[in-house]
């Protein structure tokens, strides 16, 4: 009787270990996480701006260096992020998203000295445009043009025009080259 009894147990015991093992396994499965959506990666819109994206010289019209720029793809490749230096000292960044439920790119820059411009627009015919409006006292309504178009070599060209008179006129506020660091 002793016998059978543990040999029961032992059955017993055999049983448990292997439900709970099968448990123990299922539930692993379970809990391992599932890999995050990359819906930016994914999207060709979100993809359209990504010529802009590297460690930058840029220079003026002159050729002269007018400072630095490193564009780099963040929070999952959705948004660039500009870190400009000015050869004079200034700084400033800028996020760039394509905003999926409006269909336009936007542009937030802010700067050392507390100037903040918003723009949004668009990538086409080879050219990201955006455009935007600001207001202050000293220089009333401005529109804000910018024109950022990927050449042949590689280069790229920024190029930032403002208008006072409603977009009747446009001015250059800044022609730059962006060369890539070597």
């Amino acid at each position: 009787m002793r016998k059978l009894l543990l040999l029961l147990s032992i059955a017993g015991c055999m049983m448990l270990t292997s439900v709970t093992a099968t448990q123990a396994q299922n539930s692993n499965t379970a809990a391992q996480p599932k890999a995050a959506p990359t819906p930016c990666k994914d999207n060709p819109k979100c993809r359209e701006f990504d010529f802009w994206v590297g460690e930058w010289n840029v220079m003026g019209p002159n050729g002269n260096q007018v400072g630095t720029n490193n564009i780099q793809l963040i929070l999952d490749d959705c948004v660039l992020l500009e870190n400009w230096v000015g050869a004079k000292g200034g700084t400033g960044k800028s996020f760039n998203i394509y905003n999926a439920p409006k269909g336009q790119w936007q542009q937030t820059w802010v700067d050392n000295t507390g100037n903040v411009l918003e723009l949004s627009g668009e990538f086409k015919d080879g050219k990201m445009q955006l455009t935007g409006e600001t207001t202050s006292k000293a220089q009333g309504k401005q529109q804000h043009r910018l024109t950022f178009t990927k050449l042949e070599n590689g280069n790229v060209r920024q190029l930032w025009e403002m208008s006072s008179d409603s977009g009747k006129t446009w001015q250059v506020a800044f022609d730059g080259m962006y060369v890539k660091k070597k």
